[in-house]
């Protein structure tokens, strides 16, 4: 960041760091998951005891760093594109088609974190815990509503972006 930047620059550049941190963050969670399973294989070829729930880590730790990936593919631009659409578009058609995507994407999110907190509030209520491991199934829930509302912010701010307030260097 410079000293020039304005206000909107230095907060998408603000908001892209934190989306680069969350998504290393989930790198690691997805690493852990990776070692645990490897863990878990070796300790049952070799000592015929396996971690016990390590698919309950699994499905728990891949789906928050699926989360926390998606805001940094948002910001970036990183998402699925059709090249067949875009091939032989202009510079003003690429430029409509990610706005239109990026308002897709700002809606979806938040429909996702409007559900997905009534569903935190539910598995709070109800106290469900893991079948082995006995961990509460709401516990996995925060760092997916951090990457939900991270994603909303996300998608506003390429949104803006794309219509044209922010100056890139």
């Amino acid at each position: 960041m410079t000293g020039n930047q304005s206000g909107w620059a230095r907060a998408y550049d603000r908001v892209h760091r934190i989306c680069e941190v969350w998504a290393l963050i989930g790198g690691l969670v997805l690493l852990s998951v990776v070692l645990v399973n490897a863990y878990s294989i070796c300790a049952d070829l070799f000592a015929n005891k396996p971690f016990p729930g390590d698919f309950e880590i699994t499905e728990v730790g891949v789906a928050i760093a699926i989360f926390c990936f998606l805001p940094y593919c948002q910001i970036t631009g990183s998402n699925v594109s059709a090249d067949i659409f875009t091939a032989k578009a202009g510079k003003l058609q690429i430029t409509l088609m990610s706005l239109f995507a990026g308002i897709i994407a700002l809606g979806f999110s938040s429909l996702l974190l409007w559900r997905m907190s009534d569903g935190f509030a539910s598995y709070l209520e109800y106290e469900e815990v893991t079948g082995i491991l006995g961990f509460p199934i709401w516990v996995g829930f925060i760092p997916c509503l951090f990457s939900l509302g991270l994603l909303v912010v996300a998608s506003f701010m390429t949104i803006v972006d794309l219509y044209g307030t922010r100056r890139r260097a």
